[in-house]
């Protein structure tokens, strides 16, 4: 049943504009999204479908105890979350992460969407600043945001947005992997104990000249030229390009992605220099992403070095990596604690344009934007989430937690979250994993105790509802 008859707008189609959509249509309230694929498409997106992964497949850790990522999945999955529903329905073998079949799950998010009563998708660019008439809207239009709003935004704001360039890592066709010199593992077994675990990345080994050959040839290689406005934009460092790591030290990838510790090649019995690393890209394990190799080289060298690799020799490729531009704005400055934007408090901000970075943390800010629009329209006190809750340090990071005049995109991690109290002086100060588990266990208690705060018309989304909606 419809609680109010003037509906919220969503302007992006992502994961944190279908976040908000269901968590606002599950209150009752009607919601529009507006997303302008495909009548306008951007640099990276390759579908119309709403929830489109455009680079990585994977969710990251689904450890709740020790990761803070795995932790902000428990939380959103209480939450009702449609986006943390469907990755559980499209899973794909990765170990102790949560990688989805990318197509399955953007087209179960977009049916679940198209079949809610309360929800309409309108496909138009939204180029300029929302109607006036539109008084609650919520801005989810990513990193990707069309120049058009961008600027609107830039001229509303009186600043530039900050920007970052995040590059994309290629895709291969499994036959074509060598299967006589790569093998199947995951580093330390880790995920064994889950059902398939354990086995689930292919592993490409090198040696040390074999590694150094691919590093000299990295660094060598031909990139994409930059334009001019472009040159001193700066990249995230948690998506930096190979060849951009490859360029700060011969060791540094045999250090990062390319480390390898925690495998044992079957076929040699020796200890590799490096590794590469693939993971299942699709739910018919057709498809394997390289995993930590978004790059910039140009299409032509990405064949030419990858095929460098032993295993990789006769590799076909899906989809060859690339770059793309990212925007965000100052969130710190911009945004109160609620993500309206201060110099027009009818416009809220979600996802990766507030300055998260990340799958999950852009549809965590989506998942909280859309409850403190519900509860803005529907006129009730909002609680915000515990500052001890992967949600509510995440919040409060991007709203006043960060020092504005240095703010950069962020993942969730237990850094953001407040120490624990040692109320016993003599008492041995927590470290490492016991630490980790007991901010995860605290944070659990504390988001309940929100939940339960929140009841009023923000209860959380019950399975049955769920699957009521699901495809």
């Amino acid at each position: 049943m419809t609680i109010s008859k003037d509906p919220i707008h969503i302007i992006g189609g992502g994961l944190a504009g279908c976040e908000a959509a269901w968590q606002i249509a599950q209150s009752g309230i009607a919601v529009i999204i507006h997303e302008m694929r495909p009548q306008r498409m951007t640099e990276a997106h390759k579908t119309e479908g709403l929830a489109e992964l455009v680079c990585s497949n994977s969710f990251r850790s689904d450890d709740a105890n020790y990761n803070a990522v795995g932790l902000l999945h428990a939380e959103m999955r209480r939450c009702g979350s449609l986006i943390l529903n469907k990755a559980d329905s499209h899973r794909v073998p990765a170990g102790s992460a949560l990688a989805v079949d990318r197509e399955g799950f953007s087209l179960a998010v977009q049916n679940v969407l198209l079949d809610h009563p309360l929800v309409t998708i309108e496909r138009r660019e939204v180029s300029g600043l929302p109607p006036e008439n539109w008084d609650s809207t919520i801005v989810a239009t990513g990193p990707l945001t069309s120049p058009a709003f961008s600027e609107s935004i830039r001229k509303l704001t009186g600043e530039d947005s900050l920007s970052f360039f995040d590059a994309i890592a290629p895709i291969v066709h499994r036959e074509s992997i060598n299967m006589d010199i790569a093998w199947f593992q995951s580093r330390y077994d880790k995920g064994a104990e889950v059902e398939g675990g354990g086995a689930d990345y292919i592993n490409c080994p090198l040696d040390k000249v074999q590694y150094t050959n691919f590093i000299n040839e990295l660094v060598a290689a031909d990139k994409t030229d930059f334009k001019e406005w472009e040159e001193n934009t700066p990249y995230f460092e948690g998506c930096l390009p190979i060849e951009v790591m490859a360029e700060r030290g011969p060791e540094t990838l045999a250090h990062g992605p390319m480390k390898p510790v925690g495998l044992t090649n079957p076929h040699s019995k020796q200890k590799p220099h490096a590794v590469i690393q693939l993971r299942q890209d699709n739910a018919l394990a057709t498809l394997f992403n390289m995993v930590g190799f978004q790059t910039k080289l140009k299409h032509k060298e990405q064949t030419r070095i990858f095929r460098m690799v032993p295993g990789l020799e006769e590799v076909s490729f899906a989809r060859l990596g690339g770059i793309h531009r990212n925007t965000f704005i100052n969130a710190p400055k911009f945004l109160d604690n609620s993500l309206r934007l201060k110099a027009m408090p009818r416009l809220r901000f979600a996802g990766q344009i507030t300055g998260c970075e990340g799958y999950v943390e852009s549809a965590a800010v989506g998942l909280l934007a859309g409850r403190f629009a519900v509860e803005e329209k529907l006129d009730i006190p909002g609680f915000k989430p515990p500052l001890t809750t992967a949600l509510g340090s995440l919040l409060h990071h991007i709203t006043s937690g960060a020092d504005a005049t240095t703010f950069q995109p962020m993942n969730i991690n237990f850094g953001l979250f407040p120490e624990i109290a040692n109320k016993n002086q003599t008492r041995r100060r927590l470290k490492g994993r016991d630490k980790k588990k007991a901010l995860a266990e605290r944070a659990l208690i504390d988001l309940e105790n929100w939940i339960e705060k929140n009841a009023l018309s923000l209860t959380c989304t019950t399975n049955n509802a769920l699957v009521k909606h699901s495809t």
